[in-house]
């Protein structure tokens, strides 16, 4: 059984992003692994495992513009189903 469940994609578009202050709210605030942060000040792609996506969008539409978001259940996945 997985940790964290929802494999959570997505871009954000916007002004004067920063991939490190973002990184770092993420890991203090939304519990979660594998997180991915890189872009440049206008666009950031985020890759982030975690039982509550729905945070991470909501933090994330706070900053921009969100976009092309992947929601993913790896639970599923392993076993074999949809995800």
């Amino acid at each position: 059984m997985l940790e964290y469940k929802f494999d959570t994609q997505l871009l954000i578009e916007g002004e004067d992003l920063d991939e490190d202050v973002i990184h770092d709210y993420i890991v203090d605030n939304i519990p979660g692994d594998c997180l991915i942060a890189v872009g440049d000040e206008e666009l950031i792609k985020i890759h982030f495992h975690t039982n509550v996506p729905w945070k991470v969008l909501e933090y994330c539409a706070s900053l921009g513009d969100i976009h092309d978001v992947v929601v993913e259940n790896m639970q599923r996945q392993e076993e074999g189903l949809k995800g």
